[in-house]
């Protein structure tokens, strides 16, 4: 995303979300309507499009995490504020709401830093795509993620599921996952790839958090293009792959972390990285 902005200035308050920003450069994006499951709104949808292209833009975040307050991490699109809503809407603005999900996805995939989704309880519809679309994915037992979109009788192919879910557990569990809607459990999540780590009872929140410390601390330049070729290469023949690693690595060469990482090594000393 680029960094150069307009007249509009950074969003002093966000109304559907919240945002919480530490010194080690984590954001933590909580999804806070426990009374609703962390049901997803109009607003929510797009302040979580709006905030993380202004974070990309602002450089100072290295590691995101989003998480769901409550009893769980989001039950999807609020039935009454969403979907009794876009029965009145016509074609173009039905068409219109969903390109705005849509963005949401490609927002989590194209911000320059990683995204851990800390999941406990339902993820089901648009919230099990949210954790889909983050970098890790890191749930605790009560996790259960459920694609609905057929069982309200719409496509599974939601907000880039069908893009996605393939390349994370495969077209067979796919094509079950999103024909069928069934619920998976966490240990089946985590047999079948969906989740990053399984934790403790409870304990995905401290975990999500110190694995965004973690990234926080270390190279961000380097993982920014780490993640943004694990994005662009998924459709590309291989020849194409590996000329765009050559030319993102004579970069990454050219960069201050590499040098610094040099430097420490015949130091004997760890490496102070400034994503440069």
């Amino acid at each position: 995303m680029s960094p150069f902005t307009g007249s509009a200035p950074r969003t002093p308050e966000w109304q559907h979300i919240r945002l919480t920003t530490d010194d080690s450069g984590v954001a933590t994006v909580t999804l806070a309507r426990p009374d609703k499951l962390n049901a997803l709104t109009f607003g929510a949808y797009a302040d979580l499009r709006d905030l993380l292209a202004e974070l990309a833009r602002e450089k100072s975040v290295r590691a995101l995490v989003l998480a769901g307050e409550g009893r769980g991490f989001c039950s999807g699109g609020d039935v009454d504020e969403i979907i009794g809503a876009t029965l009145a809407m016509d074609t173009s603005q039905l068409l219109d709401f969903n390109r705005m999900t849509g963005q949401v996805v490609r927002a989590i995939r194209e911000c320059p830093f990683p995204v851990i989704a800390a999941v406990h309880g339902v993820a089901a519809g648009a919230g099990a795509v949210l954790a889909l679309a983050a970098d890790f994915r890191i749930a605790d037992p009560s996790a259960r993620f459920a694609f609905l979109f057929t069982r309200v009788g719409l496509s599974g192919g939601d907000m880039g599921a069908a893009y996605l879910l393939p390349r994370v557990v495969g077209l067979g569990h796919a094509t079950r996952l999103l024909m069928l809607g069934d619920p998976v459990r966490a240990t089946e999540a985590e047999r079948i790839g969906l989740i990053s780590e399984l934790t403790d009872e409870g304990d995905a929140g401290r975990r999500a958090q110190e694995l965004a410390r973690r990234l926080a601390e270390g190279p961000s330049l380097a993982h920014a293009q780490t993640k943004a070729l694990l994005t662009a290469e998924l459709d590309m023949p291989l020849a194409a792959s590996v000329e765009l690693d050559a030319a993102t690595q004579a970069l990454l060469m050219n960069g201050e972390d590499y040098a610094e990482f040099h430097a420490a090594f015949t130091e004997k000393r760890p490496p102070k990285w400034q994503g440069r």
